[in-house]
């Protein structure tokens, strides 16, 4: 075959110039557009890391942005509570002043005034808003949080930074943490409300003469005789004074029993026996009962975490040494007298029975409940009426989750009853018939929204629950919801199924047939009259509907919480009490707390004193006391603002950190080396100029070149 310079040509200059231009074409491509591929069909596995490296870096974007939006909502928050600090300084501030005794009324006057603008103020500070979202409602961002009255209108959401796959950061606090959180190592502490005084100094018990213009409180070492008094100068024989003691352990188990002592024993002894009856042994106290500087009881809760702590109690005795003050029914002694100075001065009806009052709340009580003197009821007494509203004044708090005997969960910051809460998860079923509701009985008395009265019962039977308004003659199933429909179990009655019945009642709309057509069709009609429910802090409340003031009454209570005959049970469970008043609780009500600590400035009491203003007011001191668990409980909640604000800077830096180490990362993969590029484009260009001198030669070629 004879060879041609043509064949030359095509050889060297047909394949390689084709090659060559492809090259030098991709070069110059990546240098113009500084990347080195554009098609995934390019390099598929340059491509495919890129795609990866986007994906990452579009990732780590949404980072920045969700912790840059969530530091600026945290450091705000952070912002408003070192208000809230400073403020609530102040507050503490200006309550050591009034508790000063060289405050005149006028001057406690303007420290209240004062007092009232600093709360305005610390409300203002809780409707703070950012870019018209609220700090302070959980997730609810658009509800103002804190109403007039202080009450909080939010949720317990959280909101929350994305910080990556399966990681989040919280970076709000909601009010419901902050105005109504649980601090479970806060020891819950209460107090009587009536000053004592040693009676044995302050007259003459032969001839009632008072010797005292100032009273002397009592102390520990006074005796009995002391605190009860005498008709006459003998302490012999020794008159036999009885205690009817009720109240709640820290556990929830519900107590109620009568004490005797006599006219030596001292008031440390009494006090040693209330502890003892709280659960007090010779080896563990649970609980610390004292005097305080009025002669007042004050019992402290020695388990953290618990607001099941309560007291009431009522002395009782009979001067002639007979057995008046000896008493199955407490109602018995409502005849007694419970004004000593009667006693003395010889103006009282009856000066052999005196009746001493501990605590006094300004309560009614109930229907065909004791009436003369109040502080003999404890847990029968009337709802607190204000306007169109009936109150109760004991939450209902599920036992289970309100104790220090487990790790605090989230459960324990909203241990508060719902609707949907069994009874029996909150009732002391040690009382009656054991581990059950069975056998119970509420009575629910007082007067209707049309003013009629009324007495109604609840019974509980695990066969089926029943209310009647006759005694039990015709009775009315309360139904449950399953299929068919029957009479609730009474370990299986809910609040809202005693609710229902309350409103009903107390509406007046009552079932003409046992029926659940009739039972269904009252309870909706009733609820066109009035409305009954749980409060946020665990409280039942009917309200009546269309009207500013309701004629309506309400109490309710277990059937035989007058019965302190020797084994009788105590009440499984209370509705309304006078109670014994809270110095410090575990749970807190933020804008309650601190309305009671400027009432008791205004009512100008330094200490509890029922016998003047708001009897329950807890006092300058107590207020105090109260103040500082507030200030700790705003500076904890303070720290999780701050622990969070550092979480998302750390998040941001983090991810700015990614960012760089990605980007560096991705540009090592897709972007061109410009260096690199154009070595490569100038020995190609050389290969392509040393190509065509080649073939510029090979097509001079001639035989004669071979010749």
């Amino acid at each position: 075959m004879r060879v041609t310079s043509s064949m030359y040509y095509e050889s060297l200059y047909g394949a390689n110039n084709s090659k060559l231009s492809k090259e030098l074409f991709d070069v110059n491509k990546q240098i113009a557009s500084g990347l080195k591929i554009q098609y995934a069909k390019d390099d598929v596995r340059t491509f495919a890391e890129t795609m990866r490296l986007d994906n990452e870096l579009s990732t780590i974007g949404q980072i920045k942005k969700s912790t840059q939006s969530g530091y600026k909502l945290s450091n705000q928050t952070d912002v408003v509570l070192n208000e809230f600090g400073t403020t609530m300084d102040k507050m503490r501030t200006l309550l050591i002043q009034a508790a000063n005794d060289a405050q005149s009324d006028t001057s406690l006057d303007a420290i209240a005034k004062e007092l009232r603008v600093i709360e305005d103020h610390l409300k203002n500070l809780s409707n703070t808003s950012i870019n018209g979202q609220y700090l302070f409602s959980g997730t609810a961002v658009d509800i103002k949080p804190i109403s007039d009255d202080g009450t909080y209108n939010g949720n317990d959401g959280s909101l929350k930074a994305f910080l990556g796959s399966n990681s989040q950061q919280q970076y709000n606090i909601s009010g419901d943490d902050l105005f109504l959180g649980e601090e479970v190592l806060t020891k819950r502490t209460i107090t009587t409300n009536v000053m004592q005084s040693n009676l044995s100094k302050k007259y003459d018990f032969a001839s009632g003469a008072d010797n005292e213009t100032l009273p002397t409180p009592l102390k520990q070492s006074d005796t009995i005789r002391d605190m009860m008094g005498d008709n006459d100068n003998s302490s012999v024989p020794a008159n036999d004074h009885y205690f009817y003691i009720r109240g709640t352990t820290s556990s929830g188990e519900a107590i109620k029993s009568k004490v005797s002592m006599q006219d030596d024993d001292t008031i440390e002894e009494l006090l040693k026996k209330i502890g003892e009856e709280f659960g007090n042994t010779p080896n563990l106290d649970v609980v610390n009962v004292s005097l305080n500087d009025n002669g007042q009881i004050v019992i402290e809760d020695k388990i953290k975490g618990s607001s099941k702590l309560d007291f009431h109690m009522v002395g009782a005795v009979d001067f002639t040494g007979g057995a008046a003050a000896d008493v199955v029914d407490i109602d018995a002694l409502d005849g007694g007298e419970n004004d000593f100075n009667k006693i003395m001065n010889g103006t009282s009806t009856n000066p052999n029975l005196y009746v001493k009052e501990f605590i006094k709340s300004g309560y009614t009580p109930a229907n065909g409940a004791a009436s003369n003197i109040e502080g003999l009821v404890y847990d029968r007494t009337a709802f607190d009426k204000k306007g169109s509203s009936l109150t109760s004044n004991i939450p209902q708090i599920v036992k289970n989750y309100n104790t220090s005997t487990t790790p605090p969960t989230k459960l324990t910051q909203n241990a508060f009853a719902t609707p949907s809460t069994k009874i029996s998860d909150v009732a002391d079923l040690s009382q009656g018939t054991a581990d059950t509701l069975d056998g119970t009985q509420f009575t629910l008395s007082g007067t209707n929204v049309a003013g009629g009265a009324f007495t109604a019962q609840i019974d509980f039977a695990s066969a089926g629950s029943t209310f009647s308004l006759d005694g039990g003659v015709t009775n009315y199933d309360i139904f449950d919801m399953s299929n068919p429909r029957v009479a609730v179990d009474a370990d299986e009655m809910t609040y809202q199924q005693l609710m229902d019945v309350v409103n009903m009642v107390v509406t007046n709309n009552i079932p003409t047939l046992n029926t659940e057509a009739d039972y269904d069709a009252k309870a909706s009609d009733s609820k066109l009259q009035g409305d009954t429910f749980l409060t946020y802090d665990g409280k039942i409340k009917f309200e009546e509907i269309g009207t500013a003031h309701t004629n309506a009454t309400l109490s309710m209570y277990d059937s035989n919480s007058d019965d302190f005959a020797i084994g009788a049970d105590s009440s499984v469970l209370s509705f309304n009490s006078n109670n014994a008043l809270t110095i410090t609780d575990p749970k807190t009500d933020f804008f309650k707390e601190i309305d009671e600590m400027i009432t008791a400035v205004e009512d100008h009491k330094n200490y509890p004193d029922a016998s003047r203003g708001s009897l329950r007011s807890i006092g300058i001191e107590n207020s105090i006391a109260k103040m500082d668990e507030l200030q700790e409980h705003v500076t904890r909640t303070h720290s999780k603002v701050g622990s969070q604000s550092n979480a998302l800077t750390l998040s941001q830096e983090r991810a700015e950190l990614l960012e760089i180490s990605t980007m560096t990362l991705r540009s090592s993969v897709i972007d061109t080396d410009l260096a690199e590029a154009s070595l490569t484009l100038t020995q190609l260009q050389l290969n392509y100029e040393a190509m065509l001198s080649t073939i510029g030669k090979v097509s001079k070629l001639s035989l004669v070149n071979y010749l």
